[in-house]
């Protein structure tokens, strides 16, 4: 019988394939490691043949876990947004590497169109910030530096599309070339808006001289995106839902009311509120986007991302050596007493909200002789926590009250930094039991596409999980926030 969705999670370091039966209780699981290439600095890309082969390995892999196909209703995307993918029509190859979400190598053409004026424009159509994070400009960047390929992205040789949506094509052996609403939101080319609100525009496709012909159909998160070639699986099954894995894990955690937030932390960290109905406007350097469209309803949402996360303790591990796991970060920063005052920013790839500074690289300030490498691993994971804060600031002053913030991604197992970001933030930290939000947030939307569940069922169900709770004295707050203030400004100088 058929009572499992089988969700991709395609993920900037990893793919992976998790099968949810109709509890949603998690029943097979495989995974990939999709490596990142940093040819030059502050470029990152990956193999796009790669992460599809990868992709279609841990899907098989999942299904026979599972039980085999016959157990499988339907299948569920979510991906890394703004990694964008140029791809032969004909074929179906990649012309180009995948320019992966956090590649700066357009920060160039961004000031330029930023000193020409275009910034408020751009936000007032699509409601992001111009910068190198987004689609656009590594679309036009792809065009201009492949021999001969403007001009057959004119021709209409090429297509474009965001990780979801180059998955959706090999899926259906190229017949369908669609996205959805979210990923679409990403790319500085859409028309911000729910329903027939939103579109592609041809101002945004002008200004980034991206042409039209190249970008995917737009449907909502919860749609029918095609089946996939039989080939694959031995029979077509539905492709039932596609969503950001920022969006989609707005959905896992149940955030579906105005005001409801969560943040994950993976590779970087990204603060989604729901923000209702209304098209957002930010005065505060956030990012308005879709947050979800499902079955007629559906949310915007302000977001704020902070592009360096999870790297820190990444780069703390496999670069210094500072620690031999991810584990030994919690034990380290514990056995401390306060930071010393060492402070990390960790802008390795630029800074993200509020900053929105392509070309700022990562500082340590307040190092002594008494430092110890334990130091710097706390330094590294209270540089999340004050980012965050940073964060919360700009949410609060852009009118949206976030009363509790529910956590998820691979740093939140941390208790440590948990209870310091709740202290250093002055908000409840709520982390579920079951951390994988964002492919669960794409197996409810394939669920609510079955038919199996309605969106007021999803946000009332009861989960497990840990509330921490603020329990630094304020004087203590601020004298850290002071610090990492003084730290962050001689990073922006």
């Amino acid at each position: 019988m058929a009572d499992c969705i089988l969700v991709i999670d395609e993920g900037t370091t990893s793919t992976r394939a998790i099968v949810f039966d109709r509890d949603f209780n998690q029943v097979a699981l495989a995974q990939e490691e999709v490596p990142l290439a940093y040819p030059e600095d502050g470029w990152v890309e990956q193999d796009g043949e790669e992460i599809w082969e990868k992709t279609l390995a841990v899907c098989c892999a999942a299904v026979a876990q599972a039980g085999g196909v016959g157990r499988i209703a339907g299948i569920g995307i979510t991906n890394q947004r703004e990694t964008t993918l140029v791809w032969e029509r004909a074929t179906g190859r990649p012309i180009a590497p995948a320019i992966v979400w956090q590649d700066r190598r357009t920060a160039s053409l961004c000031d330029s169109l930023k000193a020409k004026g275009y910034d408020s424009e751009v936000q007032a159509e699509s409601g992001l910030l111009i910068d190198p994070y987004f689609s656009g400009t590594k679309i036009a960047w792809i065009l201009d530096n492949v021999p001969g390929a403007r001009a057959r992205a004119e021709a209409g040789e090429l297509a474009f599309g965001t990780v979801d949506s180059f998955l959706i094509w090999h899926l259906t052996g190229g017949r369908v070339h669609a996205t959805d609403v979210t990923n679409a939101s990403r790319t500085l080319l859409y028309r911000l808006g729910l329903g027939g609100d939103g579109g592609w525009t041809e101002s945004m496709s002008t200004l980034f001289r991206v042409p039209l012909n190249m970008l995917p159909s737009v449907k909502p998160n919860a749609a029918a995106f095609g089946e996939c070639d039989a080939a694959l699986f031995g029979v077509q099954l539905p492709i039932l839902s596609s969503v950001g894995d920022q969006q989609s894990a707005l959905v896992g955690q149940g955030c579906l009311a105005p005001g409801m937030a969560k943040i994950t932390y993976g590779t970087g960290a990204f603060l989604v509120a729901n923000s209702g109905a209304e098209k957002p406007h930010s005065k505060n350097r956030l990012l308005g986007t879709v947050g979800y469209e499902a079955a007629g309803t559906g949310a915007m949402a302000l977001e704020g991302s902070i592009f360096n996360a999870g790297t820190v303790v990444k780069w703390l591990r496999d670069d210094l050596g500072l620690i031999d796991s991810a584990a030994d970060s919690e034990a380290m920063a514990a056995g401390l007493k306060g930071n010393g005052g060492v402070y990390m920013v960790p802008a390795f790839t630029g800074l993200g909200a509020p900053h929105w500074n392509a070309e700022a690289r990562g500082t340590i300030t307040g190092l002594t002789r008494a430092a110890t490498a334990a130091h710097l691993v706390r330094a590294g994971l209270e540089s999340v926590a004050y980012q965050t804060r940073d964060l919360l600031d700009a949410f609060e002053a852009d009118g949206v009250e976030i009363s509790e913030l529910r956590v998820d991604g691979g740093m939140v197992g941390n208790d440590w930094l948990m209870q310091f970001l709740a202290d250093v933030c002055a908000c409840p930290i709520v982390r579920p039991d079951y951390q994988e939000m964002t492919a669960l947030g794409a197996a409810a939307l394939a669920a609510v596409q079955l038919g199996w569940i309605d969106g007021a069922g999803w946000r009332a169900r009861n989960v497990k999980g840990t509330r921490f709770e603020p329990q630094m004295e304020e004087a203590t707050r601020k004298a850290l926030l002071a610090g990492w203030a003084a730290a962050m400004r001689r990073t922006l100088a």
